[in-house]
């Protein structure tokens, strides 16, 4: 069974950088072809995925949020960490960790979320 556990300050101010971490147990985030991913949800908004770190260690990040994310790895801790600079209130939301690998059915492949970490709340304010 494969876990992730966010972790990181809840409250974070205007123009700080926001620094989450997720755990991982039961995978390394170093097993071939799974990215590990950050995906958030603004009040009242739809899930927004921010960018990956892969396997081989390789980030992409949303083209959107490029300029203020990245996202970084520690193989010895089995965790990976997410940072995204000059939040504003805009970047309140619960995020999320989550592992995701491609599917390939005979109808063609996709991506998908197989385990999600339960969420954590992250505020923007002053």
């Amino acid at each position: 069974q494969v876990q992730l556990q966010e972790s990181g300050p809840g409250l974070v101010k205007p123009s700080q950088t926001l620094s989450l971490s997720c755990t991982v147990s039961g995978d390394s985030i170093t097993s071939d072809y799974y990215y590990w991913s950050w995906i958030r949800q603004p009040p009242g908004k739809g899930l927004e995925w921010l960018g990956h770190i892969a396997w081989s260690g390789t980030t992409y990040y949303s083209p959107s949020l490029k300029s203020r994310t990245s996202i970084s790895r520690d193989t010895s801790q089995n965790q990976f960490t997410l940072h995204l600079s000059s939040v504003t209130p805009e970047d309140t939301g619960v995020y999320y960790c989550a592992r995701d690998q491609y599917y390939c059915p005979s109808s063609g492949c996709y991506r998908g979320v197989d385990y999600w970490g339960q969420g954590m709340l992250v505020t923007v304010s002053s």
